[in-house]
């Protein structure tokens, strides 16, 4: 069973953290992966979900050692999130096909494509910080 479902966010692209009320459109749960009943949604306003939230307290306190993380944006939120756990003793799995991210603008002014950029964001990950697994199916 899953304690802590869903992480929000009530900050924007190029928005100040926390910029966004409680009721705006992006900062909602999609209906697909909404908590159910006695899980903990915890709110945060900077990438590193562990940020000026208690997610870590929450987590010590069920006494979890491994998380799984899925979401946008797999180079911003899911990879802060992931480096800010392993930096506190957790041991995070990325999922694979439940990350992406959008296209950016590279060093020399160019595009650089979504899947290239969650490629590049995984592989990093991988490195270091987090198992990176290609489906839920294979987390275990």
């Amino acid at each position: 069973m899953c304690e802590i479902n869903s992480l929000r966010e009530l900050s924007g692209l190029g928005q100040q953290p926390g910029a966004l009320k409680d009721s705006a459109e992006i900062g909602q749960i999609s209906v697909e992966v909404a908590p159910i009943a006695g899980e903990s949604v915890i709110t945060k306003n900077y990438p590193n979900s562990f940020v000026k939230t208690d997610l870590e307290a929450q987590l010590r306190a069920l006494g979890i050692t491994n998380i799984t993380l899925a979401g946008f944006m797999t180079h911003m939120c899911v990879n802060s999130t992931a480096h800010g756990g392993f930096n506190l003793g957790f041991k995070p799995t990325v999922v694979a096909s439940a990350t992406a991210t959008r296209p950016v603008i590279g060093a020399n002014g160019k595009v650089v494509s979504a899947q290239d950029v969650h490629n590049a964001a995984l592989a990093a990950t991988r490195d270091l910080y987090a198992a990176v697994a290609d489906t839920v199916a294979q987390v275990a």
